[in-house]
Formats: C-alpha cells, structure tokens, sequence
C-alpha cells in the first residue's frame, strides 16, 4: 500500500505542480487560450490557485518524504481535494462536462493520498 501512495503522491504532484507554476508564473492573456475559465476570474485569483496548487504539490511529497511535520502531507492531499470539489462545481455551472472527468480523477486520487496517509 506504500509504494502505491507514493506512486500516487508522485503522480500528483507533478501535475499540481507543474499546473501550479504555469498559473502562478505565466499572465493571465497567455493562459486564456488553453484554460479559458481564467477570463471568468482575477489575474490575483488565478495567481492564487497557481500558488495553491504549486504548494499544494510540494506538500504531498515534501512532509512525507523528509519526515518533518508529516500531518501535512494527508492535510495537502485534502486541500487540493478540495480544489478539486471547487473546480469540478465551477465546470458544472458552466456545463463543461469534459473538465470535471479530469477534477474528478484528481479528486479521487488526492482522497486516496488523504485517506492514506491519516
């Protein structure tokens, strides 16, 4: 079950992190094109997810791995969770079905780290 987690903690936090320095770093007109639900919100919002995610990411590996305040890898793993939740309402209400298959996989996956590792 270990190596299982880590693989998806693995998994995980390359793509929040890699997500997250792409919205935190990049200005808000070059992310329209491939995620255009950033025109519905701020550039500080949008840089605030990015950073959410990036941090996000590190926590699922970081605590975990160096045995430094470990609660807040399962921690990380439900607030990205919930990100997740958050995304997956904003897609419904803009009847972007495609997008949640992708929040809902992301959710599960940050669950099964929650779960885990608590």
């Amino acid at each position: 079950m270990n190596i299982a987690l880590w693989i998806v903690q693995i998994l995980l936090a390359v793509a929040f992190i890699a997500a997250g320095a792409m919205k935190a770093t990049s200005p808000k007109e070059k992310l329209a094109p491939k995620l255009p639900w950033v025109n519905d919100f701020s550039a500080a919002t949008v840089k605030f997810v990015g950073i959410a995610e990036l941090l996000g990411g590190i926590g699922l590996i970081l605590p975990w791995a160096l045995d430094i305040a470990p609660i807040l890898t399962p921690l990380a793993a439900s607030g990205l969770a919930l990100t997740m939740v958050l995304a997956a309402a904003y897609h419904a209400r803009k009847k972007e079905y495609q997008g949640i298959v992708v929040n809902i996989v992301l959710l599960a996956l940050s669950l099964f780290v929650a779960i885990g590792r608590f």
